[in-house]
């Protein structure tokens, strides 16, 4: 691919935003066709068509797609794969360690979070996560929190055997920041728990009970429980929608 990407959230075009003030893209003219493309823009538009049962589809999924892996720009992807039995540090931002096991086939099976997420009423410290694999992605799925309120046991592999692997260095300021809505859903509802700062405030969003969690600071009462990350887009940060400024705000920290 050459030229500049134009990320397009397919998202936006819900029913959910039709009330919405709307701002077209700059580059709406072009992808139109009712301008030409400046000619030292090195802008490529790509559009595809495909048929199917004689129904034309055009504009399907997400800017943010395609199968799981380790991306080059996030050192913090790496520790989800690894040598059987093999055991990884990594450190977040904030100098929390995080401890991955590696299964027999390369795959991250278990990890373990020394922070409660800014939720003790829902976390210990330390406390661990089931690691599943989505057998359509590949991407790797935290489970439900497995807290030890009387002590967490030691986290070593199941073979007895144990490698430690201390090279996981925490992604940039930048790097754990959402493109999309899209991306943010995705990582949501595959189990993923974040950290972030809105407006100079802390939010946390965890998967406590089969739900997923979302809080201000250490309001605890106040959290809000939903089943799908498509219900949190109308949480108030303040007086900001989420999904107005989920790629604004600072990601402190992501699982996925």
């Amino acid at each position: 691919m050459q030229g500049n990407i134009i990320f397009v959230d397919y998202e936006l075009s819900s029913w959910k935003y039709q009330n919405d003030d709307y701002v077209p893209s700059k580059y709406l003219c072009y992808i139109l066709g009712k301008k030409p493309l400046p000619s030292d823009s090195d802008i490529v538009i790509k559009s595809g068509h495909i048929m199917r049962d004689s129904i034309s589809l055009k504009g399907m999924g997400s800017a943010f797609g395609g199968n799981w892996k380790p991306s080059p720009n996030k050192p913090q992807d790496e520790r989800f794969l690894g040598k059987p039995r093999e055991i990884k540090t990594t450190y977040d931002k904030k100098g929390n360690k995080f401890e991955t096991k590696i299964g027999n086939d390369g795959r991250a099976i278990k990890e373990r979070h020394y922070t409660d997420h800014n939720r003790p009423d829902k976390h210990t410290n330390p406390h661990d996560h089931e690691i599943n694999w989505n057998s359509q992605r590949g991407n790797p799925l935290p489970g439900s929190p497995i807290n030890y309120p009387n002590g967490a046991p030691k986290f070593k592999s199941w073979t007895g055997e144990q490698y430690m692997n201390n090279m996981i260095m925490s992604n940039s300021k930048y790097e754990d920041n959402f493109s999309t809505i899209s991306e943010f859903k995705w990582c949501i509802d595959d189990g993923g728990e974040v950290e972030f700062i809105w407006n100079g405030k802390p939010y946390s969003i965890t998967h406590p009970d089969g739900k997923i969690s979302i809080c201000q600071g250490d309001h605890y009462s106040e959290a809000v429980d939903v089943d799908k990350a498509d219900e949190l887009l109308d949480y108030l940060l303040g007086k900001d929608k989420l999904r107005d400024v989920i790629t604004q705000v600072e990601v402190l920290y992501r699982t996925i």
